[in-house]
């Protein structure tokens, strides 16, 4: 029985307690028999965690109790094991490790396109302007192992930080086209958006809710594979099945 529930949801936003909400949010964690991550940062939170249906959804009551996460969009999941071994909760310099100063995505999200609209897109080979689409995946070359949207941009990377360089060395590629960035459930493509739009890519926008998003939405539709978690499920498939269906392996 999948009778674990899982969330990941983060929030740009400015937070000046760091380390009063850090100790907050671990309470929580610790009060509803919660494990996972989560990260708190000046620039927001990032959460990862599992645990039993009462404890999940009591958890988010209190966290939305704050104005600064009231209404905080959550990505849902089950399992049929908790596929994290403790509870870490940790100040960052950055909920997602960018290294740009320059960009604020707490101030200001970058555009985005919604799963049903991007599946349109694909659907027609061209986004609502005629211009072709080129999808761009910013996550690092052992999570595209696992699967990927179809005929998508990747890249060799090791880490979130080498992105930028390698979209520079497609600049030419990417000229005159509508470019959708992608990645697990959408932080990622926050910064990354932000950064291209102000280096030129007008026609540059998010997925969603990133490719989590999307299978709640439109299933595996012009998606090949799974997707790479980072938590013991290794992978969920396009019906948020986990790949590792049981702990010890």
């Amino acid at each position: 029985m999948h009778d674990i529930l899982n969330i990941a949801s983060y929030r740009f936003i400015a937070i000046a307690d760091v380390d009063a909400v850090a100790v907050r949010v671990k309470a929580l964690c610790e009060q509803h028999e919660l494990k996972g991550t989560v990260l708190v940062s000046p620039e927001g939170i990032n959460i990862f965690l599992a645990g039993a249906d009462p404890g999940i959804h009591g958890f988010l009551t209190e966290l939305q109790s704050d104005p600064r996460f009231d209404g905080i969009a959550v990505k849902f999941s089950r399992s049929g094991f908790v596929p994290f071994k403790r509870l870490r909760v940790k100040r960052k310099r950055e909920i997602i490790t960018y290294r740009d100063d320059r960009l604020h995505p707490e101030n200001g999200r970058a555009p985005s396109v919604t799963p049903e609209t991007l599946a349109q897109w694909l659907d027609r080979g061209c986004d609502d302007a005629g211009r072709q689409v080129v999808l761009l995946d910013t996550r690092n070359a052992e999570e595209v192992l696992y699967g990927t949207f179809e005929g998508a941009l990747t890249f060799p990377i090791a880490k979130f930080t080498e992105l930028p360089e390698a979209v520079e060395s497609r600049k030419e590629a990417l000229a005159g086209k509508t470019v959708v960035s992608f990645c697990t459930g959408g932080i990622r493509c926050e910064k990354s958006v932000l950064r291209m739009r102000s280096e030129g890519y007008a026609d540059c926008y998010q997925l969603e809710g990133g490719i989590l998003g999307y299978f709640e939405k439109m299933g595996g539709k012009h998606y090949q594979g799974r997707c790479f978690v980072f938590d013991d499920r290794i992978a969920l498939d396009p019906k948020l099945e986990p790949l590792i269906e049981t702990p010890g392996f």
